[in-house]
């Protein structure tokens, strides 16, 4: 699918390098469908200078809002799918006919990615504490131990994906990388936390320096709202 290809998809982030930078993360159109765009719940400058204003404005608008679009465009002619929570549809992905499956499957996997990527940012970095704190230690080493590893699985993910910490009902975390926009919610898995390592989330700033966003990002991430996702999971009430 050209549109969603690698290549095309930066292509177009480029050709928004003209548009005024926005500060303010604005509702969006309505989508046709049930998936919607949800909003960025903070100003696209809000992870200045690590993540800069132009490449949020141009990722939730652009690429995240046509995930949005084609996947609707894909079920609109298959209803009961249309009507599934976005979790259970992934992980449904076989029920799903031939001629849409792929659509499906990279356009779902990125809705679903890029809306757990937005909770999870506009904070100011820093270090989890409670419960989270001491999962990370039990299942990581710490949080540095944690960064060592997340950040070298985000690196050594060849070509476009992502990497992300798991989480199960016990509470249990655990790190796995994915390519394209694969999620483990496919395989029934929660995700606790990921980072996306398209070029699309980081090449304005950082072009070729994967390893430099990587490092960066951390500083961006809202550990309240982590631990509340980590809650919700053991709770049964976490969705994306």
């Amino acid at each position: 699918m050209s549109l969603l290809s690698r290549r095309a998809m930066i292509a177009t982030g480029i050709g928004l390098l003209v548009a005024p930078r926005a500060k303010i993360a604005i509702a969006q159109t309505p989508a046709t469908g049930p998936f919607i765009l949800p909003p960025l719940g903070y100003g696209f400058d809000a992870n200045e200078p690590h993540i800069d204003a132009q490449t949020m404005m141009i990722h939730h608008d652009r690429h995240h809002a046509a995930f949005v679009g084609a996947l609707n465009a894909a079920l609109k002619d298959h209803a009961q799918l249309a009507e599934l929570k976005l979790p259970n549809l992934l992980s449904r992905l076989d029920t799903v006919p031939d001629t849409v499956r792929t659509i499906v499957r990279n356009t779902g996997g990125g809705h679903a990615n890029h809306s757990m990527f937005w909770q999870i940012m506009g904070g100011k970095g820093g270090a989890p504490d409670g419960a989270l704190a001491a999962a990370i230690d039990r299942d990581f080493g710490g949080l540095p131990a944690l960064q060592t590893a997340f950040n070298r699985a985000g690196l050594g993910q060849f070509g476009s994906g992502w990497v992300f910490v798991t989480v199960t009902r016990q509470g249990k975390l655990g790190l796995t990388a994915r390519p394209n926009q694969d999620s483990p919610l496919m395989d029934g898995v929660s995700v606790l936390m990921g980072n996306d390592v398209w070029e699309h989330a980081y090449y304005l700033k950082y072009q070729n320096r994967r390893a430099d966003y990587l490092a960066a990002w951390w500083n961006v991430l809202d550990w309240a709202k982590i631990s509340t996702r980590y809650s919700a999971a053991m709770d049964g009430t976490l969705t994306i």
